[in-house]
């Protein structure tokens, strides 16, 4: 009796499992991430109502970011336009400098030089520019790697009267490689130099070749120092960098291993600091012309897992893997001169979070 009930109720789990599973074709769907093609100006977009945002809350934080010097904002949702709006005269065509938001492009051009085997992040900055391209002595010098210069974390001087002189009477001693965390654009701007001697091509050929041509970024240039390109062409390169180096199925950039340490903690003096990108979520952050160390988030009202490329004046790339939303914010500044983080960044994602409910 005892066995015939326990068939029973085995006979009963298997019933209701089976009535449980949902056929193949009634499975929801995944969205395929979209990409705008290359060659056409078009961008496919995504309702408002759709996506269950507050459409009205949405443009609040648009209305916000116009009174704040913004002349151009988007937002991509899974590849997709939600919003696009432009003030100033400007169209999404206007061209425009992307300050030290540049620099996150160099990074993910170092790492495409390095799995070509054209230069390795660990080894010593002379093998690339020469010894004596400091005023340091050689064994100092030969401290400095490509990855301190990727990190903040040259030792150089920052308190020089000019922070973009690139002359070794510029470049002093400050700390040891690695021992110090200083937001420091000398260095960072030698690392042109750098994939310059190891590709044996111009900043802006091997950026054309691997990566402006391959997403369309057709107008997109670096000059004097500085990258210059359209908002919607920074949203692509956000595209790009949500999807992990890869763009409508062709990887740009395979070495995944450099990728994660690029979007991650890449020291323990500033948490918040990858190879040249900015990060979210982090019990602690540094920023630009001080020494302090702050607790918590860099911006609290963002989501934790959020990056960003961060230029002079508000420039913005915010990259959200979470929600899988991509926000480009150019213009001239929010408010005071802000080399990265900026006051901006918490409010305007205050609104964002009222907007979005995440």
């Amino acid at each position: 009796m005892q066995k015939i009930g326990l068939i029973l109720i085995f006979l009963f789990f298997v019933i209701s499992c089976k009535k449980s599973i949902i056929p193949a074709d009634q499975l929801p769907v995944q969205e395929p991430y979209y990409y705008p093609p290359i060659a056409a100006d078009v961008w496919e977009s995504k309702s408002i109502q759709k996506l269950g945002w507050d459409s009205a809350l949405l443009q609040n934080a648009f209305d916000y970011a116009g009174t704040k010097s913004t002349y151009g904002l988007l937002i991509l949702q899974n590849g997709r336009m939600v919003k696009e709006q432009y003030w100033n005269n400007w169209t999404k065509d206007t061209k425009y400098y992307l300050a030290s938001a540049g620099k996150s492009v160099v990074a993910f051009l170092a790492g495409i030089a390095q799995e070509e085997n054209l230069l390795n992040i660990n080894e010593k900055t002379s093998q690339y520019l020469g010894l004596g391209w400091t005023s340091l002595s050689p064994d100092k010098e030969n401290l400095i790697t490509l990855k301190n210069q990727l990190t903040m974390t040259t030792g150089l001087d920052d308190e020089v009267p000019n922070d973009d002189c690139t002359d070794d009477t510029c470049l002093i001693y400050r700390a040891d490689a690695g021992s110090r965390w200083a937001y420091h654009n000398a260095p960072y701007l030698l690392l042109h130099n750098v994939l310059t001697n190891a590709t044996g091509k111009t900043l802006n050929q091997y950026s054309k070749e691997k990566l402006f041509d391959k997403i369309g970024m057709s107008q997109s240039i670096w000059y004097n120092g500085t990258m210059w390109c359209t908002t919607r062409e920074a949203a692509r390169f956000g595209s790009l960098i949500i999807n992990k180096g890869k763009w409508n199925g062709i990887s740009l950039l395979n070495d995944s291993a450099y990728f994660e340490a690029m979007t991650t903690s890449s020291q323990s003096l500033n948490n918040s600091y990858g190879y040249l990108w900015w990060l979210n979520g982090k019990s602690s952050f540094m920023l630009p012309t001080t020494q302090m160390t702050f607790p918590g988030y860099l911006v609290p009202n963002a989501p934790s897992d959020m990056i960003m490329a961060l230029g002079k004046d508000d420039k913005k790339i915010y990259i959200v893997p979470s929600l899988n939303v991509v926000v480009v914010r150019l213009g001239d500044a929010a408010g005071g001169v802000t080399l990265g983080p900026s006051g901006f960044d918490n409010e305007f994602w205050r609104m964002m979070k009222l907007a979005i409910g995440y």
